[in-house]
């Protein structure tokens, strides 16, 4: 496949194959698979599953409920519940963990908030705010191309998060549209720390990544050469490929094989679609060039993005946060 091939295309491909590795969603998706006891702890803490609304490689999502003590008031979450007893030992000892110890360092207004988290059992039961408007693969599928003004909205509220995130030395590894979400007032929420991690140890000191992280499409060069690698730059990248991919509703890079990937992305072999390329501002394509910069350490950052001519194109968004 090239850098033309419609998103939907690739969006298809994806599905299909997570139905087949997920044969039973449609049982699933019509029965919560809840015990007594399990509602009854939930109903406790005041929770109530709604729906099955996703389903991830170790974890489910339900739109859930929420009622706190004392009050009639509803609230609308969504609840992630990972069942430790279907998951690889690896991921119950090293990434479970990593993300609840993420998880609970977060306070950002473009990062997914998170309502409460506890362990009943062989579960973990993650609550978080419901967004209402979905993912943005979904809205770009649904939509089409994202216009300049909005996608440099968007992007500015992404950068935001990671330079937060990157201050404080958390990398999320596995940033893509599926894991932006769109609030009831299309604002934009980067979920999902699955792959999360520190990137110092106690001492303060760098700690390089080893693990193939995120979808391969979206996945730095570094990552794909399979040597240990810095994460906050793997984390630009990704944020590259989600521009990208909403200014042209296409992948910069799509080939599905690595080798063939990689010498795309280091030879920067992506193309605007024409009817884009002609009415994008050079700033937008400024950043773009910057972010999906195979060298890592001459990728731009979180705040380099921020400061640029491009973001300062649109005076609202220059004012201190």
């Amino acid at each position: 496949m090239n850098s033309s091939v419609n998103l939907a295309y690739s969006y298809k491909y994806i599905l299909e194959n997570f139905i087949e590795l997920n044969f039973n969603v449609g049982i699933i998706m019509n029965d919560l698979k809840t015990t007594v006891s399990e509602e009854n702890t939930l109903s406790a803490k005041g929770y109530k599953l709604q729906k099955f609304v996703g389903e991830g490689a170790y974890a489910k999502v339900y739109l859930t409920e929420y009622t706190a003590k004392d009050e009639t008031n509803k609230t609308t979450l969504a609840c992630k519940i990972i069942e430790t007893l279907k998951a690889p030992k690896d991921f119950v000892v090293k990434f479970l963990p990593r993300e609840i110890d993420v998880l609970i360092h977060l306070n950002h207004p473009h990062v997914i908030h998170v309502h409460s988290i506890f362990q009943r059992k062989t579960k973990y039961y993650i609550f978080m705010r419901y967004s209402e408007n979905g993912d943005l693969l979904g809205y770009i599928l649904k939509n089409g191309c994202v216009s300049e003004n909005q996608s440099r909205v968007w992007l500015r509220q992404l950068a935001l998060a990671l330079q937060y995130l990157h201050e404080l030395e958390i990398s999320h590894r596995d940033i893509k549209c599926e894991n932006v979400l769109l609030t009831a007032n299309f604002n934009v929420k980067l979920s999902d720390f699955g792959f999360s991690r520190f990137c110092v140890d106690d001492e303060d000191q760098p700690i390089l990544s080893e693990t193939y992280c995120g979808s391969m499409s979206y996945a730095a060069p570094e990552i794909l050469r399979g040597k240990p690698y810095l994460p906050k730059p793997t984390d630009l990248w990704s944020l590259g490929v989600v521009l990208f991919v909403m200014l042209n509703k296409s992948m910069p890079f799509d080939d599905t094989r690595m080798r063939k990937l990689y010498e795309q992305q280091m030879g920067k072999k992506y193309r605007f679609r024409s009817r884009v390329a002609s009415v994008l501002s050079l700033e937008c394509k400024s950043v773009v060039k910057h972010l999906l910069e195979p060298d890592p350490g001459l990728r731009h950052s979180a705040t380099q993005i921020l400061n640029s001519d491009w973001i300062a194109m649109d005076s609202r968004l220059t004012s201190e946060y």
